[in-house]
């Protein structure tokens, strides 16, 4: 396509004719000359704002880049309201393209409850792939919001799900042919379908109900990183146990195949959270059929001490995200 901006008549069929869940809570939404959306809050209500550029990965990208900013707004203990989308797209891009992806971005969207509020795409030959950047919206009454600076010491962590789970998706689809020389096709159909479990909006609404002090989305850095940002945030210690940190076989097979470390590589679909009892999390996640496990504690001291059995390590500062160094 043409560079500049999309034009007019492909902007209303292929992206907002493909716009069509709603909220109350929007009073101006998308449409041609609009470059604002207004919403309206109740009173008590607060706003909550996260935005994401989605680079990881260009399979499954629109479904993948609402997931990755609802699940930061749900961490806050916000309800996602909805996104504001910038698409940057190659010169290379057909309009059947950018329709698929707006229709994948909108079928997650209408699943999640979440309207699409405006934005903006352009055809570039800045980008060699398809990016986009996404500011997500949530609301939350003040009284309920959340933080990492909220977690205390000598509360329980809890990881829900599996570690690992977004990079093995994005690992099974990007590589898949470079996997199939030592993969079965049913592992790799497993791995690729790890992207069901992607979503922690549930994961944290049920986690809400048990107190908890704070919730924090495991997404790059992976796992390791999490651990360090909610304790540097809150300004306390860990203690955590290597061996019960949740991971799947395919994600550590996978891993090895690559020569990456699966506690430094994306995880969005698994949230940590903070908590004064751990196991009535873990319950209630369980009840909704979530799995979830108590990986450690925090600590009234500074320190952040890894246990793998008699083998005792310090959390380091987070890293570059290992699957960088498979997709480059």
């Amino acid at each position: 396509m043409k560079i500049g901006k999309l034009p007019e008549s492909v902007l209303v069929r292929s992206i907002l004719k493909q716009v069509k869940h709603r909220r109350d809570e929007v009073l101006v939404g998308p449409g041609v000359g609009q470059d604002c959306a207004a919403l309206q809050l109740k009173e008590g209500e607060v706003f909550v704002m996260s935005t994401d550029p989605i680079t990881g990965t260009t399979k499954d990208l629109g479904s993948h880049s609402i997931h990755i900013t609802a699940n930061d707004l749900a961490a806050s203990g916000a309800e996602p309201v909805g996104v504001m989308l910038t698409a940057m797209l190659p010169d290379t891009v057909e309009e059947p393209e950018i329709r698929r992806l707006m229709q994948d971005i909108e079928r997650t969207c209408e699943q999640l409850g979440m309207e699409v509020l405006g934005g903006h795409t352009e055809i570039t030959n800045v980008v060699l792939q398809p990016l986009i950047s996404v500011t997500g919206v949530g609301k939350i009454r003040r009284e309920e919001l959340l933080s990492t600076m909220q977690m205390k010491p000598h509360q329980d962590i809890v990881i829900s799900k599996w570690i690992g789970l977004e990079a093995t998706t994005i690992l099974a689809k990007e590589k898949d042919e470079e996997l199939r020389r030592v993969f079965s096709e049913d592992f790799i159909s497993t791995a690729k379908g790890f992207d069901a479990f992607l979503s922690v909006v549930e994961d944290a609404r049920i986690a809400k109900k048990c107190q908890v002090s704070a919730m924090h989305d495991i997404t790059e850095g992976g796992v390791f990183g999490a651990l360090w940002e909610m304790a540097e945030g809150a300004g306390v210690g860990l203690e955590v146990d290597l061996k019960k940190i949740p991971i799947r076989q395919e994600t550590v097979e996978i891993c090895e195949f690559f020569g990456v470390n699966p506690y430094l590589i994306m995880s969005s679909g698994s949230m940590m959270i903070a908590a004064d009892d751990g196991l009535l999390v873990v319950q209630e996640l369980k009840k909704a059929g979530i799995e979830a496990t108590v990986i450690g504690r925090t600590t009234a001291g500074n320190d952040r001490i890894l246990r793998n059995g008699d083998d005792v390590r310090y959390l380091d500062r987070p890293q570059t995200d290992e699957l960088y160094k498979v997709l480059g």
